[in-house]
């Protein structure tokens, strides 16, 4: 029954979204809602804006997204990640209602993946574009009409945003006239025009400067702030460890790693060192305990090998012509956990 009711209402409970619906419905529904998610709120449950249940994907004979499940919930930034061809733009677009899957559920907002949920949800796919030969400003009008926006607050809030990106000069453009990085921004502001409830980003900042790249990180946290869920996926893991709250990284269609930044990192803590001194090695192919090694500013970080621990490196070196300054044993970033979770490290156990 609980189900039932969120579906029936899930447009009335923004006015913006609705013109037209009488004061009554909305109080009514605004009243019911109260109700039903003070039940939930008595016992501390947080309510999931997405749920992906065990869900498979098959292409021909290719297991495309295998066996997966995760949740996203308001107020978070979900990374999700994998190498190409994980399975992670088809799973988005399942979550979208754009494909269907083979087996498993996915709910969003409770309810069945479906239209019903399309001013609610926005989708910014890694492959972009605006219309060639419509000014900006309409463009984005349109867009946000089409999400339920009244046509004069939908300009309203183009302009507003247009302006807050540094495209207030440029809103007359027709969309062929904009640089690579303005539409780029343009496409974000179309994304988040209508504030919606779950943002699904695909490669958000790839390609822009860092001046603009740190304006739209801007924008996608606000939202986050404001209470949306956010699936970002994204091959920038220095990305994915600033923005996230929590990842899930699958790859050949199932989940590898799931959990927030902090838990992952932990998992992998005796994974990496940092060494600084004279003579040290930087080819990893000459050590046993050490699998890479990376160089920067008179230090050098070591990856461990699986099995091998810090003093192992240690020792290593100490046999050698190495002279030890400084040995420090210090959590992998992501980029690193990345690599060794999608190599095989048994340690992806402690975080699926």
């Amino acid at each position: 029954m609980r189900t039932v009711f969120f579906a029936d209402c899930a447009a009335l409970r923004d006015k913006r979204l609705t013109p037209g619906v009488s004061r009554a419905s909305t109080v009514a529904c605004n009243t019911l809602t109260t109700m039903a998610e003070g039940t939930g709120g008595q016992s501390g449950e947080r309510v999931a804006s997405v749920v992906v249940d065990r869900v498979w994907k098959r292409f021909g004979t290719t297991d495309v997204v295998a066996d997966l499940s995760f949740e996203v919930y308001p107020g978070e930034v979900l990374g999700f990640l994998g190498p190409n061809g994980a399975g992670k733009t088809t799973t988005m677009r399942m979550i979208l209602d754009i494909i269907r899957p083979d087996r498993g559920e996915i709910t969003v907002f409770g309810t069945h993946a479906g239209i019903h949920h399309q001013t609610r949800t926005a989708y910014l796919p890694e492959d972009r574009g605006l219309y060639r030969d419509v000014p900006v400003i309409e463009t984005l009008a349109y867009f946000g009409a089409l999400r339920g926006l009244p046509m004069s607050r939908a300009r309203e809030r183009a302009r507003e945003l247009l302006t807050e990106v540094g495209l207030g000069d440029s809103m007359n453009k027709k969309g062929a006239e904009l640089s690579r990085g303005m539409h780029q921004k343009a496409q974000l502001v179309a994304t988040i025009i209508n504030d919606p409830d779950l943002l699904i980003v695909d490669e958000p900042f790839q390609g822009l400067d860092p001046v603009n790249a740190v304006m739209l990180k801007g924008l996608l946290t606000e939202q986050r702030d404001r209470g949306a869920a956010i699936v970002m996926s994204t091959h920038d893991m220095v990305d994915a460890q600033t923005l996230c709250d929590r990842i899930v990284l699958i790859d050949n269609g199932r989940r590898l790693l799931y959990g927030t930044v902090t838990d992952v990192r932990n998992a992998f803590s005796d994974g990496a060192v940092e060494v600084v001194g004279r003579n040290l090695p930087t080819d990893a192919e000459v050590l046993r305990s050490a699998g890479h090694a990376s160089a920067s500013d008179g230090s050098v970080r070591y990856l461990l090998r699986e099995g091998m621990s810090a003093q192992d490196l240690y020792r290593e070196l100490a046999e050698g012509s190495a002279e030890v300054e400084r040995f420090a044993v210090e959590a992998p970033n992501l980029a690193e956990i990345f690599v060794r979770a999608v190599a095989g490290d048994a340690r992806t156990e402690q975080v699926q």
